[in-house]
């Protein structure tokens, strides 16, 4: 019999050197000159490299902190929850999401009051009206002003006025 062709693969990278390894496509395909990104876009503690939904927890953080300074110890137990949008939103009628943007609980045996703060429909409509983090701080103030009882400008006297 004859010497037949034999068929090899070779999985290296023709053009590399001898002794490196071989480069992925994606290195290849987009890091073109080899030297790839020069550091993060945006350093974790400024503020734009946090996501939308982090950012809103913080502006609802600061109107509870706020709250508490104001009030101290009587809305110490108070819970705020963020939620994404109401429950049992598929049940609603127009004229119930109108000015849905939050909701209060009272308190129960074994329970604390719970204010829940809608992200999507606070987002929704502050982008006509105001500032996203001073509408958040208007519900929270409008929530809390329901579970005690009182006006709103009672319980923060800043209630409404524009911050800017």
């Amino acid at each position: 019999m004859q010497d037949e062709p034999t068929f090899s693969v070779n999985l290296t990278d023709p053009s590399s050197a001898e002794g490196r390894p071989a480069r992925s496509f994606y290195e290849r395909r987009r890091n073109r000159r080899g030297r790839g990104m020069r550091g993060t876009l945006l350093p974790p503690h400024l503020p734009g490299s946090r996501s939308r939904s982090e950012q809103f927890d913080d502006w609802v953080m600061e109107s509870a902190q706020r709250l508490e300074r104001l009030w101290g110890e009587r809305i110490h137990d108070l819970q705020i929850v963020v939620q994404e949008i109401p429950d049992g939103l598929e049940e609603m009628t127009a004229d119930e999401l109108k000015d849905l943007l939050g909701s209060c609980t009272p308190t129960a045996p074994g329970r604390p009051a719970v204010i829940t703060i809608y992200r999507h429909p606070v987002l929704m409509a502050a982008k006509s009206l105001m500032p996203v983090n001073e509408l958040v701080h208007d519900v929270v103030v409008e929530q809390t002003a329901e579970l005690m009882g009182l006006s709103p400008e009672a319980v923060d006297p800043a209630y409404g006025r524009s911050q800017a």
